[in-house]
């Protein structure tokens, strides 16, 4: 992909993002909230696997 591309869609996305939180902030916070749980529960799952692993 060019790089100028890849520059207006990167400009796109963070339009998207500040549009997102001025216009609903609460609904946007529930998205990172929930975006912040899958990825902390992905990572002790991760965690746990290896744990066991180990443990045998």
């Amino acid at each position: 992909m060019p790089a100028t591309v890849k520059k207006v869609l990167h400009w796109l996305l963070w339009g998207f993002i500040i549009y997102a939180v001025v216009t609903n902030p609460d609904r946007a916070a529930d998205i990172v909230r929930a975006i912040w749980d899958i990825i902390s529960q992905g990572v002790l799952n991760i965690g746990r696997f290896f744990g066991n692993i180990v443990n045998g």
